[in-house]
C-alpha cells in the first residue's frame, strides 16, 4: 500500500490561513513552555513549503531562539530510518522478514527464555520479540519513544553495542515471540547489527548512502562513534539532575547507536516522512509492510507497523510518523496524508512528569490545524 500525499487542490495556502495556523500552533508550543520547557519548534512542511513556528529559548544562557534550520537529536525517530534500509534489503532479496534473526546473527540472540530462531525480523522491526530492553543498564528505564538517562561514563564515552547486547540478554524474555507488543530498543540495535553483517557496512554508512544522499537530506547525520557535540545550528539541550537543570547537550550516544543516534533538522525530518510515505524510498509490497500497523496496547491512538507509526489526533486525522527523546531533547513527527501537511515538533529538554503531554498537543495541534 502507497500512502500517497494529498496534493494542494482545494488547500488554503494564502498568507492569512498560515499565519491563522501559526498563532494556533504558537500557542501550543507556548503551553509547552508554560509547562517548563525551556523552549519548543514547529516546523511545518505544507505541500513543498516550509515554515517554522517557536517558542521560549534554545539557550537559557543567552535568551538565543530555535534556528529555523536547528538541528536536534532525534533519538528514536532514527528507528524509522533503520526500518527503510531493511526493507530496501528485502527489496533486494538480501533478507527475508519472517526469516529468524539466527539466520543473520548465528549464536547472538540468546538467553533465558530468549531464542533466536523464535524470533524474526518482522518481531524486531515491530517491537513483538519480547526482547528486555538493553537502555536500561544505562539509566533508568524508558518511555515509549525515549532512550533512558546516562551514567557519566556511557555519556562520555564510546560504547560497544555488541556487549551492551549480551549483557541485556542476560535477562528473561518479557514474552513469546509475537505474543503481544512493547516497545524496546533492543530490537532495533540488533537490526542494526543484522544490516551491518549483511551489507559488511556501519548502519550509519548504509542510511547514508541508501537514504540522506538520496533525499538530499543536508542537515542530516549518523554521528561517528567518538563523536559529543552536534554539527551545525543547534538548540542547547537539557535535563534534571537532583532537581537542577543542566545543560546535556555534548554527549557520545554510540550507545543509543541504531535505535536512536540519528541528527537532523525539522525540515529534513519532514522531508523524509513525506518521501517515505509517497513510496520514493520503498517498492509497494515493503511500504505496505511497514504501514501494516498492530494495536500497541498502551495508547488506543498509537498502533505500530514496522518501524512507523499511525497516530490518531483529537480531529480524526492521522498521522504517519514516530517519537523519539533522550536526554536533552524530544521530537515528534509525521505526515497526515489527507491534508499533505508533515510536522516535527522539537522540545528542548527530555520527557518529564506532566510535560510528556505539551509536545503531544503541540503535535495534536499542528496535525488538525488547517494548511
Amino acid at each position: 500500500m502507497t500512502v500517497l500525499i494529498a496534493t494542494s487542490c482545494g488547500v488554503d495556502n494564502s498568507p492569512d490561513a498560515e499565519e491563522a495556523g501559526r498563532a494556533q500552533i504558537t500557542t501550543a508550543l507556548n503551553n509547552a513552555v508554560r509547562h517548563g520547557y525551556p523552549g519548543a519548534q514547529a516546523v511545518i512542511t505544507d505541500n513543498g513549503h516550509t515554515w517554522t513556528a517557536t517558542a521560549g529559548v534554545a539557550d537559557i544562557a543567552t535568551g538565543e531562539p530555535f534556528a529555523d534550520d536547528a538541528r536536534l537529536r532525534i533519538a528514536s525517530n532514527t528507528k524509522p530510518f533503520v526500518a527503510t534500509v531493511m526493507l530496501q534489503l528485502v527489496a533486494e532479496g538480501k533478507v527475508e522478514l519472517d526469516a529468524p534473526v539466527e539466520r543473520y546473527l548465528p549464536g547472538v540472540v540468546h538467553g533465558p527464555g530468549i531464542d533466536g530462531n523464535r524470533i524474526t525480523i518482522r518481531n524486531l522491526l515491530q517491537h513483538t520479540s519480547g526482547l528486555p530492553e538493553y537502555a536500561a543498564e544505562f539509566g533508568a528505564p524508558p518511555k515509549p519513544g525515549q532512550l533512558a538517562g546516562l551514567t557519566e561514563q556511557v555519556r562520555w564515552g564510546t560504547t560497544d553495542i555488541a556487549e551492551a547486547i549480551r549483557n541485556a540478554l542476560t535477562a528473561s524474555a518479557d514474552f513469546e515471540p509475537g505474543a503481544q507488543w512493547a516497545y524496546s530498543n533492543t530490537n532495533y540495535a540488533i537490526a542494526g547489527m543484522v544490516i551491518e553483517k549483511i551489507t559488511g557496512n556501519p548502519i550509519g554508512t548504509e542510511i547514508t548512502y541508501r537514504i540522506i544522499e538520496p533525499l538530499g537530506l543536508r542537515n542530516t547525520y549518523y554521528p561517528s562513534l567518538d563523536e559529543i557535540d552536534i554539527r551545525g545550528p543547534h538548540p542547547k539541550g537539557y535535563t534534571e539532575i537532583g532537581g537542577a537543570r543542566v545543560d546535556y547537550t555534548s554527549q557520545n550516544v554510540s550507545w543509543a547507536g541504531a535505535a536512536g543516534a540519528m541528527v537532523a533538522s525539522g525540515a529534513d525530518l519532514n522531508h523524509f516522512f513525506i518521501a517515505l510515505l509517497d513510496g520514493k524510498l520503498l517498492p509497494p509490497a515493503q511500504l505496505a509492510e511497514m504501514t501494516n500497523v498492530r494495536p500497541t496496547g498502551v495508547d488506543t491512538n498509537w498502533a505500530y507497523g514496522l518501524g512507523l507509526a499511525r497516530i490518531t489526533m483529537s480531529c480524526g486525522n492521522e498521522l504517519w510518523g514516530h517519537t523519539g527523546g533522550l536526554s536533552g531533547t524530544v521530537t515528534y513527527d509525521g505526515v497526515v496524508p489527507t491534508t499533505g501537511r508533515a510536522v516535527t515538533i522539537v522540545l528542548n529538554q527530555d520527557l518529564m512528569d506532566d510535560r510528556y503531554h505539551a509536545g503531544s498537543r503541540a503535535l495534536d495541534t499542528a496535525a488538525c490545524s488547517a494548511p
